[in-house]
């Protein structure tokens, strides 16, 4: 049961954390330039609204859209995702285990969380 909780976690959260990190990250990066989201999303191309749901994590980004914005921030796409793991702070949201053979599944997932930052 805890090994079913934590591999649906890590299905289901961590892509929307990551998605939050990113965003607060394009809004990070946004904002060190000066542009404001409006001018921003009108020089990437996308409409104003789409781009307030990139920055609250809403939306789901699709490869072209990510290569748009990195390509109009200046930046390359590993400064884009740069420390998104962190800031997600994944491995402080994995549940913890309610049995011990949950523990050494939760040890191994998060193992597995900290070995893809790295």
């Amino acid at each position: 049961m805890v090994e079913s909780t934590t591999l649906s976690f890590m299905a289901e959260q961590v892509p929307n954390l990551l998605l939050k990190a990113l965003g607060q990250r394009i809004r990070e990066l946004r904002t060190d330039q000066g542009y404001s989201q409006e001018a921003f999303a009108d020089k990437c191309g996308v409409h104003r609204t789409f781009m307030g749901t990139i920055e609250r994590g809403e939306s789901n980004l699709s490869f072209q859209n990510i290569l748009k914005v990195a390509t109009t921030l200046g930046v390359s796409l590993s400064t884009l995702f740069e420390h998104l793991e962190e800031k997600a702070e994944i491995s402080r949201q994995v549940p913890a285990p309610k049995s011990q053979a949950g523990r050494t599944e939760s040890k191994r997932v998060a193992k597995d969380v900290s070995s893809v930052r790295h």
